[in-house]
């Protein structure tokens, strides 16, 4: 979109944490203002309206009308925690919240790089992306101690990860899959 540039491509003007985001991982999305950015997005032309704003939730009109139901469906990334990470980030200020994203990042490049069977990819940006820091931080040490031990085939180690993230994503009554928007029929 012409004129709309953002400088934090970790997490979107919407609430979205791009840098969890498959498609961003892949190189296909530079993130909410970067380059190109996603030129349809009615988000980003409401910043450009508003004084290029760099969240929403520096917007007097912020929560309006464009986030009614917008945690309901998920598109490539999950849109479940948006309004709460915008909350959350203008709650601990964006250089706390930036510092915990990037712990997330981390986290995620270690299970992709670690776990990563070829089928797991989008279920861990999932699971980042909806359990809390100090979860990841237990499931990863847990995840360490069962694996290391022995010498276990990547798809052994990719199931017991899956394993350790289900049963605390059971335990806070998360489902780590996308929403998807029902089929037009």
């Amino acid at each position: 979109m012409k004129g709309f540039n953002r400088n934090d491509l970790l997490f979107s003007l919407c609430g979205l944490n791009c840098t969890l985001c498959v498609m961003k991982l892949d190189n296909y999305c530079p993130g909410c203002g970067g380059g190109q950015g996603n030129q349809g997005c009615p988000i980003a032309r409401c910043s450009l309206q508003h004084q290029n704003i760099e969240y929403c939730f520096q917007c007097i009109e912020y929560p309006c009308e464009k986030y009614n139901g917008i945690d309901e469906f998920d598109s490539f990334i999950t849109h479940r925690n948006q309004l709460k990470d915008m909350e959350k980030a203008q709650l601990i200020g964006m250089k706390k919240y930036h510092l915990e994203l990037t712990e997330k990042n981390d986290i995620l490049k270690y299970l992709l790089e670690n776990y990563n069977d070829g089928r797991r990819k989008s279920f861990f940006c999932i699971a980042v992306n909806l359990l809390d820091i100090q979860d990841l931080r237990e499931i990863v040490d847990r995840i360490k101690i069962y694996t290391t031990s022995t010498d276990l085939a990547l798809k052994e180690k990719a199931a017991i990860a899956v394993k350790f993230f289900q049963t605390i994503a059971q335990e806070k009554n998360i489902v780590l899959k996308l929403n998807k928007k029902p089929s037009k029929t």
